[in-house]
């Protein structure tokens, strides 16, 4: 059995119709905005997600792809890499017509939906980049995954399960990564400019704000 069918069994009937309203990539991501951002340092499942209303990144991320997949998308997430003065982000993401789009649960306003609209995953990614900062207002983008496919773990019961989370945020350790920056182009690198700063900062939960004082997490996405 598919982990989808297994997540569909599970739902209620006012769970059922929130579902059916999350038909888009858009309607997905707005579901995602309207919820509270995690500061917990724990993973919920989809299901959960859906039935507590919060979630941090990874959460987001694995709960959209649950959605996406529900309306034919495979589900594929991709993990962008900051340098050791910020937090990593988990992308879900969607092709249409070859190009490639996100959904995104992020603190930051700038880390959210993209179009399917890019050529590659490289032109999706670099998309963020002038909007991937931290509270010293560095840019902080270094790199991105490989693709991983969650068909994997359904054997798992990843999307109403929590346990299996662990082993996805274990797997992405392992996959093989992509720079996007040579020396010369990090040592260049400009600070990001007052009012670009206070509006990626819109609507941010500040206690959940990685703080470079401090010693990144392996596993922190932001």
């Amino acid at each position: 059995m598919l982990d989808i069918e297994t997540f569909d069994q599970a739902l209620i009937r006012s769970e059922r119709r929130l579902v059916a309203r999350l038909t888009t990539p858009s309607t997905i991501q707005a579901f995602l905005d309207e919820i509270t951002y995690s500061a917990e340092n724990t993973y919920r499942c989809p299901l959960r997600v859906m039935r507590e209303r919060i979630c941090n990144c990874f959460d987001g991320a694995l709960f959209a792809v649950a959605l996406l997949r529900r309306i034919g998308n495979p589900p594929l997430i991709l993990n962008m890499i900051a340098n050791d003065r910020d937090d990593d982000h988990l992308l879900a993401l969607l092709r249409r017509d070859g190009y490639w789009g996100a959904v995104s649960k992020a603190n930051f306003a700038g880390l959210r939906f993209r179009e399917p609209i890019y050529r590659n995953l490289r032109e999706l990614v670099m998309s963020y980049f002038e909007q991937y900062y931290n509270v010293n207002r560095e840019k902080t983008l270094r790199g991105y995954s490989k693709i991983l496919n969650l068909e994997a773990f359904d054997k798992y019961h990843w999307m109403t399960l929590d346990e299996p989370l662990e082993l996805i945020a274990t797997r992405l350790d392992k996959v093989r990564n992509v720079p996007l920056l040579t020396n010369r182009m990090l040592a260049a690198l400009s600070r990001i400019d007052e009012r670009s700063y206070r509006a990626g900062l819109f609507g941010a939960n500040e206690a959940c704000l990685f703080r470079p004082a401090g010693k990144k997490h392996e596993r922190r996405f932001t």
